[in-house]
């Protein structure tokens, strides 16, 4: 057998990463590679599953070796979810394992030349680079440490979002925010953070309930402290207020997941019968069904209670209405950290504003900077963290 048929052959016996085949660069690769050992194809049509392979791997970065890297790096399959979740693989499975990470080793060091003299297409043809790459031993190191790399799409992105159809979707243009952004409430942020490290660390770590006025930072903070803990193992999901009932089945779902999981429900609050109450309530008293170490669930509100409560629903003829509103107003305190973040002070606020301004390269003089800060306050109806934000955007954009 020829090399062509070789690696033609080993292409069709991919078992573990087959879905990996069927996609990306490695996809029209394929297609080429059974076209030319098959002998049927025409010049034309072998010129033309070559520029296809070329379109896919251009669009990948150009790098064979790179693209490879890290298609296979960050492949999600049965192999891997098993060895992530500490579930033992047979002699059979591992020794499979082995052989395609050796074929994709070799696959790294295959350059434009000896594919194209391989095929019999002319050198006239573009061509592309590659980084040879010994994947088999790169993919079980990366394996080893699952709880800070992931595999799949939680090993791309590191905030996601639930998708209408319950799925769970990468959110391709993550809020970038960083701690180092995020001026004032040092001591509110710090109890998030240390409770964010004792999830790394599988240690006892909480519900957060991070709640106070309109706009002083609060999902800024959680976005903040993902950012700067996904390279140890932290994702972000969220959820609509609607899709708390789904809260268990996506726990079930992170269960065995290596990576640790804050899943993030903003401005949140809810009316008497909103069905996403009896849900978070049951997963905040830890039903068997919403227990796993690796999730925890943070929420934002502008409510330091969670349950608008009207005048309606003060009255009627339950015996237990007194009861029935303890219970509902008291969710909040069904959280193991309540994290209140109130409206700055002055003096707050316009460190903030300075701060802003000095990151925007804006140079007008702090007396100046200041009065218009406090007048913008004024007229939006107060100070916050995201009052300062907008003053300096209308500031930058020259409406104001």
């Amino acid at each position: 057998m020829d090399k062509l048929q070789e690696l033609t052959s080993r292409y069709d016996g991919l078992v573990i990463y087959r879905t990996a085949a069927s996609c990306g660069p490695l996809l029209p690769l394929g297609v080429l590679l059974h076209a030319a050992a098959a002998g049927e194809a025409s010049g034309r049509a072998l010129v033309q599953d070559y520029a296809a392979f070329l379109a896919a791997l251009y669009e990948a970065g150009g790098d064979l070796g790179n693209c490879l890297a890290e298609q296979i790096g960050t492949d999600d399959n049965f192999y891997v979810r098993r060895v992530a979740a500490g579930r033992p693989v047979t002699p059979e499975m591992q020794a499979c394992f082995a052989s395609e990470l050796a074929y994709f080793t070799e696959l790294t060091a295959l350059d434009d030349a000896t594919l194209r003299r391989m095929t019999g297409l002319p050198d006239t043809l573009p061509g592309y680079r590659t980084t040879p790459a010994d994947l088999s031993a790169r993919i079980p190191a990366r394996l080893a440490q699952a709880g800070r790399y992931g595999y799949g799409e939680y090993a791309r992105h590191p905030m996601f979002r639930v998708g209408n159809d319950g799925r769970i979707l990468p959110i391709l243009t993550p809020d970038p925010v960083s701690l180092s952004e995020l001026v004032g409430y040092a001591e509110e942020r710090e109890a998030v953070i240390r409770n964010t490290e004792a999830l790394l660390s599988g240690g006892p770590a909480v519900n957060v309930l991070l709640c106070g006025d309109a706009g002083t930072g609060k999902s800024a903070t959680v976005k903040a402290i993902v950012n700067r803990y996904f390279a140890e193992g932290l994702r972000l999901i969220e959820l609509r207020k609607d899709q708390l009932c789904l809260l268990p089945e996506i726990m079930g779902r992170l269960a065995e997941n290596p990576l640790r999981f804050i899943l993030f429900a903003d401005d949140l609050s809810f009316a008497e019968d909103d069905d996403g109450y009896a849900a978070l309530k049951a997963v905040l008293e830890g039903s068997a069904a919403a227990r796993v170490p690796n999730a925890v669930i943070y929420a934002t509100s502008n409510r330091r209670h969670l349950v608008r409560e009207t005048f309606s629903s003060r009255s009627g003829d339950e015996i237990h209405r007194r009861d029935s509103m303890e219970e509902m107003l008291s969710l909040s305190a069904r959280f193991g950290l309540t994290v209140l973040f109130s409206k700055p002070s002055k003096e707050l606020y316009l460190q903030i504003v300075h701060m802003l301004a000095g990151n925007a390269g804006l140079s007008l003089p702090a007396e100046e900077l200041e009065r218009r800060a406090e007048a913008f306050a004024l007229a939006r109806g107060g100070r916050s963290a995201r009052t300062a934000g907008q003053f300096i955007a209308g500031l930058q954009s020259g409406t104001l």
